[in-house]
């Protein structure tokens, strides 16, 4: 074998991955991961469950500290990590950081779901990983969901491609249930939502929208396009499906993704879904800025409204 491959770069992806020649994967970014703790600041435990030992796909659990302080079940929160589905786990420190504010800001159980990732599980992957998880949320095996999550009060979450992910999983539930589970509503942070033809705001040039377009036929070989229903909800004619009956997303000002936020708003209302939508903006912010600078004045906001979403009867 040419020992150049293993330094001749194939598929530069940057900023997230490069794939080389003799097929090793780089990562660039989200590699760092941290053990669950028992976190000082907010009181809010973690631990690490196994889902599926066969494929690996497992999950960080966290409960608040007032689960022990009191016995009524509390909201239950699915959270998918964003990364392109390429980068990033549910043990990076920004999201074990993230879900231990969130728990604790919110008083919810969550499950943060770390499911493969492309290339080397390309799509449907995370979504098929995903689903397995929720399966086994709704199995009530673990002792901490058992006796302290109220199955009736779910949400689904999750940032950019776990956003999406959020998305579909709430599409599944509405077109095939979910046993012992009542999902009430999600919350889509900076959803990774694209389309062939730019809307509203967004670029027409084609080398300001390469990043995307060139990202997603790698993670998903088997699409259609940018217009493929993973990543385009337009094309989706099972959307009026979506099985909750409340959505909250969270758009920021300076982020690519923000007109399809504001579309998928419109797309839910014109679907048939019936339910309630509410997209909410942060000024002067870009994509997933509450990772960068988690204590600033907007990132305490969205944490707020998003934990409100869990605690209240409607957006």
């Amino acid at each position: 074998m040419d020992s150049s491959n293993s330094t001749e770069v194939a598929h530069d992806h940057s900023p997230f991955l490069k794939i080389y020649k003799d097929g090793r994967v780089e990562r660039i970014a989200g590699t760092e991961i941290v053990p669950p703790s028992l976190d000082p600041q907010t009181g809010v435990e973690s631990k690490d469950v196994v889902i599926s030992p066969e494929t690996g796909v497992s999950a960080r659990l966290f409960l608040p500290k007032t689960s022990i302080q009191t016995q009524k079940k509390l909201p239950l929160l699915i959270y998918f990590h964003g990364g392109g589905f390429v980068i990033e786990t549910a043990f990076s420190p920004q999201y074990h950081n993230y879900l231990n504010a969130l728990v604790g800001e919110a008083n919810v159980v969550a499950v943060s779901v770390d499911y493969r990732r492309a290339p080397e599980h390309p799509l449907p992957a995370a979504y098929s990983d995903s689903w397995a998880a929720l399966e086994w949320v709704a199995s009530r095996v673990d002792e901490w969901l058992k006796s302290q999550a109220d199955f009736e009060r779910v949400f689904f979450a999750g940032d950019s491609a776990g956003a999406n992910i959020a998305h579909h999983m709430a599409l599944k539930v509405g077109a095939e249930g979910l046993a012992g589970v009542k999902l009430q509503g999600i919350a889509l942070v900076h959803p990774y939502f694209w389309g062939k033809e730019s809307i509203g705001g967004e670029p027409a040039e084609a080398e300001k929208r390469a990043v995307i377009e060139n990202l997603w036929p790698f993670t998903c070989p088997a699409t259609s396009g940018t217009d493929d229903p993973y990543i385009n909800p337009a094309s989706d004619l099972k959307l009026g499906s979506l099985g909750c009956g409340r959505v909250l997303v969270c758009v920021a000002e300076k982020d690519l993704f923000k007109e399809r936020g504001f579309y998928y708003r419109e797309l839910l209302e014109k679907s048939g879904w019936g339910g309630a939508v509410e997209v909410v903006e942060s000024l002067g912010e870009d994509h997933v800025f509450h990772f960068n600078k988690p204590v600033c004045e907007n990132s305490l906001a969205l944490l707020n409204r998003i934990a409100s979403f869990f605690n209240r009867g409607e957006p």
